[in-house]
């Protein structure tokens, strides 16, 4: 008896020991974040963890209403996007609930979130502990030991203890430590640090995203764009905050929330990985004018192999095993994006040229040095998965020179418009172009006139330049980055073209107009006012008036003589 006790104590100690020596270096998790973080790869999970939170909740790095949050207010619905700033417990249940009485009631309640619960991995941890070497998801078995791992570390979880589910209490309230919730003191809506108590090295990798993308000259703002900072790249655009219409402000927080929330991908409540490794869970993000990467992919040959096949290959599998084990015989968004040097992580932006949009001030130029070089060099290696590195190289030369046409047509057309700009002749320039809404400033082809407008501001062809920008450009950009060359050269070049054929048939027009009123000022020479003067700025009839209204009315009477006499009247 004493030595069974003995025994006990020993392992007892030995988890404690283990537990607050645990390490939580994942090689996944680039030097760049242990360094921004301050943190050695010796840290504890804790450590880790307590790190990024810091940085997480930080406002000055990103979280929350952003540098112009004085300007808007949440809608209701808010509270779902950005729930750590906005969510507040529902007070209409008065319920006090054992997790078994979560599970009850929402069987009532709400049967989708209980029926796809019940599906998840989350409550069949059982099953996990039970697979064997043969199973697809072995892997599984060694992710759930990370994750316990992870909780000991945090003190939510015992030295010996293992974690029996992930239920409604776990994740609503706290993580294995709370017997009963109050629905109106203790709910809350998960954020993605609250997934990251468990899944701690997927966290790690997604808020590395800051870390990994930063930008020679920079082009866009450290860590942008990217999944980790999102939202702060919402709610920090001028628009966003002075728009009236917040419905359709939020049009965009409604994709811009992975910085808040891990559903995105993982959808609740089953938060299937194998529907995750899918390309539709990429899809209701990556699509439209401006960022048409799923129909680009869908409609390449890529995209219809996986169409015709997918069904087929093995979901299971993890991205790395995809080709070898899985059947994948085409690649995806995940198997292309998630990948880095061989490796596979939730960072997808180490291999970031473009950024999508090529138009962005210093990308062209930046496409030509060892910054991207290097990154090009990781595409190839992600390439030759399936092709020769001559194939992908010529490929990635072809996807940029293409890219470049289409800035040459762009960049033609907006010195025109932006000549007419700085001459005050773009249509209404100078008398009705009112300003935009605080705290947007007024300028020439600025991203608010795709949102807001208000008289001539913004002028027609001061739109349709931007829209070629932001639109058809980033379309012919998308197409040929995905291999749809339909889109690279219908809605991407033929729309390009279409709209500096407009552009240049105006400038046309306004030099032709302009070269008349000139010749007429001469004939006038020293005349005050002009035959066609209609207008007096003073209320009192001119000269010029008379004249004109005089000629006017021979004018018309003329061609009234003409057509009775043609008549035979």
């Amino acid at each position: 008896m004493r030595s069974k006790l003995w025994v006990r104590c020993v392992l007892v100690l030995s988890g404690v020991l283990l537990a607050g020596t645990a390490q939580a270096d994942f090689p996944s998790v680039p030097k760049e974040t242990y360094e921004a973080l301050k943190l050695d790869r010796a840290a504890s999970p804790k450590e880790l963890h307590e790190a990024l939170l810091k940085r997480y909740l930080d406002p000055a790095q990103g979280f929350g209403k952003g540098k112009f949050g004085y300007y808007w207010e949440p809608l209701p619905f808010s509270k779902y996007l950005d729930p750590g700033s906005f969510y507040k417990p529902p007070t209409s249940v008065k319920d006090i609930a054992t997790r078994e009485q979560c599970v009850k009631c929402h069987t009532d309640e709400s049967p989708g979130w209980v029926a796809m619960w019940k599906k998840s991995t989350h409550a069949n941890l059982d099953k996990i502990r039970k697979l064997t070497p043969k199973d697809d998801t072995f892997y599984k078995k060694a992710k759930l030991e990370d994750v316990e791992k992870n909780l000991r570390s945090l003190g939510k979880l015992g030295a010996t203890e293992q974690l029996k589910e992930v239920g409604c209490i776990d994740c609503h309230v706290d993580i294995n430590t709370k017997k009963k919730a109050d629905h109106r003191a203790d709910i809350r809506m998960p954020t993605a640090d609250v997934c990251g108590n468990c899944h701690l090295q997927e966290f790690a990798e997604r808020e590395s995203e800051r870390d990994t993308i930063t930008w020679p000259k920079d082009q866009w703002p450290k860590g942008r764009p990217s999944h980790a900072l999102d939202y702060r790249a919402n709610v920090e655009v001028e628009v966003y905050a002075g728009m009236s219409q917040r419905e359709i402000a939020d049009g965009c927080t409604m994709c811009h929330v992975q910085q808040n929330k891990c559903d995105g991908c993982h959808t609740r409540h089953e938060f299937s990985v194998a529907n995750s490794r899918k390309p539709e869970a990429c899809g209701t993000c990556h699509n439209g004018a401006d960022h048409n990467n799923w129909e680009a992919y869908g409609l390449s040959k890529h995209g219809k192999e996986y169409e015709s096949k997918g069904a087929t290959w093995n979901w299971n599998v993890q991205l790395k095993d995809a080709i070898a084990k899985g059947g994948q015989d085409a690649p995806t968004c995940q198997s292309c994006h998630m990948e880095y040097n061989g490796k596979f992580s939730h960072n997808v932006v180490r291999k970031v040229r473009w950024a999508n949009y090529p138009f962005v001030p210093g990308i062209r130029e930046n496409i030509k040095t060892d910054w991207a070089d290097k990154r090009l060099d990781a595409w190839v290696k992600t390439c030759t998965s399936c092709h020769s590195e001559r194939y992908a190289r010529a490929y990635m030369e072809y996807m940029d020179n293409g890219t470049y046409s289409g800035l040459d047509k762009y960049d033609e057309a907006h010195d025109v418009v932006h000549k007419q700009y700085e001459e005050g002749l773009l249509t209404g320039q100078k008398t009705n172009r009112p300003a935009p809404p605080k705290p947007v400033p007024d300028g020439f082809e600025q991203f608010f006139q795709i949102y807001w407008s208000k008289g001539n501001n913004p002028a027609a062809i001061e739109l349709k330049l931007f829209e070629m920008a932001e639109d058809h450009l980033v379309q012919l950009h998308v197409g040929l980055a995905h291999q749809y060359w339909g889109f690279t050269y219908t809605v991407g070049w033929a729309a390009l073209n279409r709209g500096y054929v407009e552009i240049m048939d105006e400038d046309t027009k306004l030099k032709e107009r302009m070269a008349l009123q000139e010749r007429v000022a001469k004939l006038e020479g020293s005349r005050t006012s002009s035959l066609f003067d209609f207008d007096s700025t003073d209320g009192k009839i001119t000269l010029g008036s008379v004249g004109g209204g005089m000629l006017l009315t021979g004018t018309l009477a003329l061609a009234g003589w003409s057509r009775r006499k043609k008549n035979g009247r």
